[in-house]
Protein backbone atom coordinates (compact mmCIF):
# COMPACT_ATOMS: atom_id res chain seq x y z
CA UNK A 1 0.00 0.00 0.00
CA UNK A 2 1.47 3.50 -0.95
CA UNK A 3 2.48 5.49 1.62
CA UNK A 4 -0.55 8.19 0.58
CA UNK A 5 -3.01 6.11 0.47
CA UNK A 6 -1.88 4.50 3.88
CA UNK A 7 -2.40 7.89 5.78
CA UNK A 8 -5.35 8.68 3.92
CA UNK A 9 -7.18 5.56 5.11
CA UNK A 10 -5.89 5.94 8.26
CA UNK A 11 -7.23 9.54 8.46
CA UNK A 12 -10.54 8.79 7.52
CA UNK A 13 -10.68 5.67 10.08
CA UNK A 14 -10.04 8.35 12.45
CA UNK A 15 -12.75 10.52 11.37
CA UNK A 16 -15.53 7.88 10.90
CA UNK A 17 -14.24 6.41 14.78
CA UNK A 18 -14.69 10.37 16.13
CA UNK A 19 -18.45 10.86 14.45
CA UNK A 20 -19.60 7.48 15.45
CA UNK A 21 -18.14 7.85 18.78
CA UNK A 22 -19.83 11.78 19.08
CA UNK A 23 -23.33 9.97 17.88
CA UNK A 24 -23.67 7.85 20.82
CA UNK A 25 -23.75 10.52 23.37
CA UNK A 26 -26.15 13.70 23.83
CA UNK A 27 -23.27 15.97 24.02
CA UNK A 28 -21.23 14.75 21.36
CA UNK A 29 -18.09 16.44 20.28
CA UNK A 30 -17.93 18.22 23.79
CA UNK A 31 -16.79 15.10 26.03
CA UNK A 32 -13.72 15.59 23.89
CA UNK A 33 -12.97 18.45 25.87
CA UNK A 34 -15.25 17.52 28.86
CA UNK A 35 -14.52 14.26 29.59
CA UNK A 36 -10.74 14.59 30.77
CA UNK A 37 -12.17 18.23 32.52
CA UNK A 38 -13.66 15.98 34.88
CA UNK A 39 -10.93 13.92 35.80
CA UNK A 40 -9.02 17.08 36.74
CA UNK A 41 -12.10 17.55 38.97
CA UNK A 42 -12.44 14.80 40.22
CA UNK A 43 -8.20 14.72 41.45
CA UNK A 44 -8.75 18.80 42.21
CA UNK A 45 -11.55 17.73 44.68
CA UNK A 46 -9.74 15.12 46.74
CA UNK A 47 -6.02 16.83 46.64
CA UNK A 48 -7.40 20.36 47.85
CA UNK A 49 -10.76 20.43 49.02
CA UNK A 50 -10.81 16.81 50.74
CA UNK A 51 -6.94 16.72 51.78
CA UNK A 52 -6.00 20.96 51.48
CA UNK A 53 -2.70 19.80 51.41
CA UNK A 54 -1.51 21.80 48.17
CA UNK A 55 -0.45 25.20 47.18
CA UNK A 56 -2.90 28.18 45.22
CA UNK A 57 -1.49 27.10 42.00
CA UNK A 58 -2.36 23.34 42.23
CA UNK A 59 -5.01 23.59 39.56
CA UNK A 60 -2.83 24.59 36.90
CA UNK A 61 -0.31 22.13 37.52
CA UNK A 62 -2.52 19.48 38.38
CA UNK A 63 -4.21 20.19 34.32
CA UNK A 64 -1.28 20.45 32.69
CA UNK A 65 -0.30 17.34 34.03
CA UNK A 66 -3.29 15.34 34.01
CA UNK A 67 -4.41 16.45 30.16
CA UNK A 68 -1.11 15.39 29.24
CA UNK A 69 -0.89 12.48 30.40
CA UNK A 70 -4.77 11.37 29.60
CA UNK A 71 -3.27 12.22 25.79
CA UNK A 72 -0.66 9.26 26.14
CA UNK A 73 -2.83 6.93 28.44
CA UNK A 74 -6.03 7.26 26.69
CA UNK A 75 -4.54 6.76 23.40
CA UNK A 76 -1.96 3.66 24.41
CA UNK A 77 -4.61 2.01 25.81
CA UNK A 78 -7.38 2.48 23.26
CA UNK A 79 -4.66 1.43 20.44
CA UNK A 80 -3.61 -1.59 22.02
CA UNK A 81 -6.61 -3.43 21.69
CA UNK A 82 -7.27 -2.12 17.85
CA UNK A 83 -5.89 -5.11 15.77
CA UNK A 84 -8.60 -7.16 18.58
CA UNK A 85 -11.28 -4.83 18.56
CA UNK A 86 -10.79 -4.78 14.06
CA UNK A 87 -10.61 -9.02 13.81
CA UNK A 88 -13.79 -8.48 11.70
CA UNK A 89 -11.97 -6.34 9.33
CA UNK A 90 -8.46 -8.03 9.62
CA UNK A 91 -10.06 -11.63 8.74
CA UNK A 92 -11.49 -10.11 5.17
CA UNK A 93 -8.66 -7.72 3.99
CA UNK A 94 -5.47 -8.22 4.07
CA UNK A 95 -3.82 -4.40 5.26
CA UNK A 96 -0.87 -3.31 7.24
CA UNK A 97 -1.88 -4.17 10.57
CA UNK A 98 -0.15 -0.60 11.84
CA UNK A 99 -3.12 0.11 10.40
CA UNK A 100 -5.45 -0.17 13.24
CA UNK A 101 -3.55 1.29 16.37
CA UNK A 102 -2.35 3.78 13.93
CA UNK A 103 -5.93 5.19 13.47
CA UNK A 104 -6.89 5.40 17.20
CA UNK A 105 -3.44 7.19 18.05
CA UNK A 106 -4.25 9.58 15.15
CA UNK A 107 -8.04 9.62 16.75
CA UNK A 108 -6.34 10.53 20.08
CA UNK A 109 -4.54 13.40 18.09
CA UNK A 110 -7.69 15.04 16.81
CA UNK A 111 -9.16 14.89 20.72
CA UNK A 112 -6.05 16.10 22.05
CA UNK A 113 -5.72 19.43 19.65
CA UNK A 114 -9.09 20.52 21.73
CA UNK A 115 -7.89 19.73 24.73
CA UNK A 116 -4.26 21.52 24.36
CA UNK A 117 -6.06 23.89 22.94
CA UNK A 118 -8.71 24.35 26.20
CA UNK A 119 -5.79 24.10 28.12
CA UNK A 120 -3.56 27.25 26.45
CA UNK A 121 -6.37 29.39 27.06
CA UNK A 122 -7.08 28.29 30.32
CA UNK A 123 -3.33 28.83 31.29
CA UNK A 124 -3.47 32.19 29.89
CA UNK A 125 -7.22 33.67 31.64
CA UNK A 126 -5.40 31.94 34.66
CA UNK A 127 -2.55 35.25 34.68
CA UNK A 128 0.82 33.50 32.74
CA UNK A 129 1.85 34.66 30.03
CA UNK A 130 3.22 33.67 26.37
CA UNK A 131 6.73 33.90 26.62
CA UNK A 132 9.67 32.70 23.83
CA UNK A 133 9.59 29.06 25.53
CA UNK A 134 6.28 28.55 24.02
CA UNK A 135 8.13 28.00 20.33
CA UNK A 136 9.47 25.28 22.17
CA UNK A 137 6.09 23.06 22.66
CA UNK A 138 6.30 22.09 19.22
CA UNK A 139 9.30 19.51 19.63
CA UNK A 140 7.74 18.53 23.16
CA UNK A 141 4.55 17.35 21.28
CA UNK A 142 6.20 15.79 18.33
CA UNK A 143 8.04 13.46 20.91
CA UNK A 144 5.38 13.08 22.39
CA UNK A 145 3.20 11.55 19.58
CA UNK A 146 6.93 9.15 18.86
CA UNK A 147 5.95 7.87 21.93
CA UNK A 148 2.59 7.41 21.87
CA UNK A 149 2.81 5.56 18.61
CA UNK A 150 5.63 3.45 19.46
CA UNK A 151 4.05 2.31 22.85
CA UNK A 152 0.60 2.03 20.68
CA UNK A 153 2.15 -0.29 18.48
CA UNK A 154 3.75 -2.33 21.11
CA UNK A 155 0.79 -2.57 23.17
CA UNK A 156 -1.43 -3.46 20.24
CA UNK A 157 1.40 -6.78 19.32
CA UNK A 158 1.20 -7.87 22.79
CA UNK A 159 -2.87 -7.73 23.25
CA UNK A 160 -2.86 -9.93 19.79
CA UNK A 161 -0.53 -12.34 21.49
CA UNK A 162 -2.22 -12.45 24.54
CA UNK A 163 -5.14 -10.79 25.53
CA UNK A 164 -3.94 -10.78 29.48
CA UNK A 165 -2.06 -7.93 28.50
CA UNK A 166 -5.00 -5.73 28.11
CA UNK A 167 -5.50 -5.67 31.78
CA UNK A 168 -1.61 -5.42 32.18
CA UNK A 169 -1.42 -2.30 30.51
CA UNK A 170 -4.48 -0.39 32.42
CA UNK A 171 -2.33 -1.09 35.44
CA UNK A 172 1.08 -0.12 34.05
CA UNK A 173 -1.04 3.20 32.73
CA UNK A 174 -1.99 3.56 36.99
CA UNK A 175 1.36 2.90 38.03
CA UNK A 176 2.51 5.86 35.34
CA UNK A 177 0.04 8.04 36.38
CA UNK A 178 1.26 7.72 39.90
CA UNK A 179 4.93 8.05 39.19
CA UNK A 180 5.23 10.21 36.40
CA UNK A 181 4.56 13.45 38.74
CA UNK A 182 0.97 13.47 37.94
CA UNK A 183 0.01 15.22 41.16
CA UNK A 184 3.44 15.55 42.57
CA UNK A 185 6.20 18.06 41.29
CA UNK A 186 9.24 15.78 40.05
CA UNK A 187 11.11 19.29 41.23
CA UNK A 188 9.88 19.22 44.98
CA UNK A 189 12.42 16.30 45.31
CA UNK A 190 16.08 16.91 46.33
CA UNK A 191 18.35 17.65 43.14
CA UNK A 192 19.85 14.24 42.95
CA UNK A 193 16.59 11.92 43.03
CA UNK A 194 14.69 14.57 40.80
CA UNK A 195 17.47 14.04 38.07
CA UNK A 196 17.30 10.53 38.38
CA UNK A 197 13.40 10.36 38.17
CA UNK A 198 13.51 12.36 35.28
CA UNK A 199 16.47 10.43 33.38
CA UNK A 200 14.62 7.17 34.07
CA UNK A 201 11.00 7.90 33.27
CA UNK A 202 10.73 9.85 29.88
CA UNK A 203 6.65 10.63 30.62
CA UNK A 204 7.21 12.46 33.72
CA UNK A 205 10.39 14.20 31.94
CA UNK A 206 7.40 15.07 29.05
CA UNK A 207 4.85 16.19 31.89
CA UNK A 208 7.68 18.29 33.19
CA UNK A 209 8.57 19.93 30.15
CA UNK A 210 4.92 20.87 29.52
CA UNK A 211 4.96 22.87 33.10
CA UNK A 212 8.34 24.28 32.57
CA UNK A 213 7.35 25.64 29.21
CA UNK A 214 3.61 26.99 30.06
CA UNK A 215 3.77 27.57 33.74
CA UNK A 216 7.91 28.86 34.41
CA UNK A 217 8.77 30.10 31.25
CA UNK A 218 12.05 28.03 30.92
CA UNK A 219 12.75 25.72 27.53
CA UNK A 220 13.00 21.89 28.01
CA UNK A 221 16.52 20.29 28.20
CA UNK A 222 16.20 20.14 24.23
CA UNK A 223 19.46 17.70 24.28
CA UNK A 224 17.32 15.03 26.67
CA UNK A 225 14.35 15.68 24.66
CA UNK A 226 16.32 14.37 21.11
CA UNK A 227 17.72 11.51 22.90
CA UNK A 228 14.01 10.42 24.49
CA UNK A 229 12.73 11.39 20.63
CA UNK A 230 15.66 9.25 18.78
CA UNK A 231 15.09 6.25 21.24
CA UNK A 232 11.02 6.11 20.66
CA UNK A 233 11.75 6.48 17.23
CA UNK A 234 14.02 3.70 16.76
CA UNK A 235 11.20 1.81 18.47
CA UNK A 236 8.72 3.03 15.91
CA UNK A 237 10.94 1.53 13.14
CA UNK A 238 11.56 -1.55 14.78
CA UNK A 239 8.03 -2.16 15.26
CA UNK A 240 6.68 -1.10 11.91
CA UNK A 241 9.46 -3.46 10.76
CA UNK A 242 8.09 -6.49 13.32
CA UNK A 243 4.74 -5.88 12.53
CA UNK A 244 5.10 -6.01 8.59
CA UNK A 245 6.96 -9.21 8.81
CA UNK A 246 4.52 -10.73 11.55
CA UNK A 247 1.36 -9.48 9.50
CA UNK A 248 -0.55 -12.67 8.79
CA UNK A 249 0.56 -14.29 12.20
CA UNK A 250 -0.67 -11.05 14.05
CA UNK A 251 -3.66 -11.68 11.79
CA UNK A 252 -4.18 -15.41 12.72
CA UNK A 253 -3.58 -14.31 16.56
CA UNK A 254 -6.48 -11.88 16.48
CA UNK A 255 -8.55 -14.03 14.96
CA UNK A 256 -8.24 -16.94 16.94
CA UNK A 257 -6.64 -16.37 20.32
Amino acid sequence: MPLSQYFRLMDVMARMALRADASRFFLGYIWWVLEPLLWVGVFYVVFVIILGSRSEDFLPFLMVGKLSFVWFSKSITQASNSIVAGKGLVGKINVPKTLFPMAMVHEGLYRQAAVFLMMFLYVLIDGYSVTSAWFYLLPVMVVNYVMIIACALVGACAVCMARDFSPLIGLGMMFLMFTSGVFWNVRDLDPAKAEMVLALNPLAFMLDAYRQILLVGIPPDMGHLLSIGAGFGALLCVMVLVMRRASHYLALKALTA
